[in-house]
C-alpha cells in the first residue's frame, strides 16, 4: 500500500470516558498525517496537545470519530501489531533503574523479542545503529539513572528508533533541554523524516522552532485543528492569533515571536 499519508482523522473527538457523561477535551478534529514529513502539534497550553497524541497513541480511545493508521482503524491493531508501527516518545522523565543505556534502548525490541527480551543478531544490529543515529553511543554503558536530561532525550530518541517503526510520536521530547541539546534533538528528527525512514509527529511549544524546521503544522486552538505549512498558516493569520498577546508581537518575515516591552521610566 503506497499511501501519501500514515494517519488520517476524521471528526475525532479526544477526552476521556466519565461514565454517562465524558470529558471531551476537543471534539471535530480532521487531519492527515503526511508520510515522511516532520509535522508539529502547536497550541496554547491546556489545548488538548498531550491528550491527542495519546489517543493516536492507542493511549486512549476517541470520543466520537474516525482514526485509522495505515487505512486501518487504529482500533483493530493489537498492542504488538501498533508498537511495530508507532514508537511513542512521552514528555514524562523516564524512571528507569538499575539499567545501562543500551539496555533501555534495548527495550524498544520488545514488539519484537516479547517479555523475554532475548536479542538476536538483528536486534543488537538495531540498538547499535540506533544507538549511532541518536549520538548516544558514547553513552552505552553508562547508568541511566545517571544521565543528564540532554543525555537521557537521546537516549529516548535511541529507543524509539531501535523500534524500527515507519511512525514516531513525541510529545514535548525537548522540554527541559537547554538550546544545544534541543537544537541535537531537532537536527535528529529533520534528518529521519527528510531520509525518507520515518513519519514524526511531535507537540511542542518552541513555535518558533516549529515554523523554521517542520514541513508540516497542526495548529490545534479551542476552535479545532488547522493544518498547512508554517508559511500558510503564517499567511492566514491564524499562527498569529493563537499564541500574540499584549505581551508578545509576532513579526511574520521572521518567524519569530518578540515580547513588547515598555519602556522603563527613570526617576528624576
Amino acid at each position: 500500500m503506497n499511501l501519501s499519508y500514515a494517519y488520517k482523522l476524521n471528526g475525532v473527538a479526544t477526552g476521556y470516558p466519565a461514565g454517562r457523561t465524558p470529558r471531551v477535551v476537543a471534539r471535530g478534529l480532521s487531519a492527515e498525517l503526511k508520510t515522511g514529513r516532520l509535522t508539529a502539534l502547536v497550541g496554547a497550553n491546556g489545548v488538548g496537545k498531550s491528550t491527542l497524541l495519546r489517543t493516536m497513541a492507542g493511549f486512549q480511545p476517541p470520543l466520537d470519530g474516525s482514526l485509522t493508521l495505515f487505512d486501518r482503524p487504529l482500533k483493530s491493531y493489537s498492542a504488538r501489531q501498533l508498537a511495530r508501527q508507532v514508537a511513542v516518545v512521552t514528555a514524562a522523565r523516564p524512571i528507569v533503574g538499575g539499567l545501562t543505556v543500551a539496555e533501555v534502548v534495548a527495550l524498544g525490541r520488545m514488539p519484537y523479542t516479547g517479555l523475554t527480551g532475548r536479542l538476536s543478531a538483528f536486534d543488537r544490529e538495531a540498538v547499535d545503529k540506533a544507538l549511532r543515529r541518536s549520538g548516544a553511543n558514547h553513552l552505552a554503558d553508562r547508568d541511566f539513572g545517571g544521565l543528564s536530561d540532554g543525555e537521557r532525550a537521546k537516549v529516548m530518541m535511541a529507543r524509539a528508533l531501535a523500534a524500527e517503526t515507519p511512525v514516531v510520536l513525541l510529545d514535548e521530547p525537548t522540554a527541559f533541554l537547554d538550546l544545544g541539546a534541543a537544537a541535537h534533538i531537532w537536527t535528529l528528527l529533520t534528518d529521519i523524516t527528510r531520509d525518507g525512514t520515518h513519519t514524526v509527529l511531535l507537540s511542542t511549544h518552541d513555535i518558533e522552532a516549529a515554523l523554521r524546521l517542520a514541513d508540516q503544522l497542526w495548529l490545534l486552538t479551542p476552535q479545532g485543528l488547522s493544518v498547512g505549512t508554517p508559511a500558510q498558516l503564517i499567511e492566514t493569520g491564524e499562527v498569529e492569533k493563537a499564541f500574540a498577546t499584549p505581551e508578545l508581537a509576532f513579526d511574520a518575515t521572521a518567524r519569530r515571536f518578540s515580547m513588547v516591552m515598555a519602556a522603563p521610566t527613570r526617576p528624576n
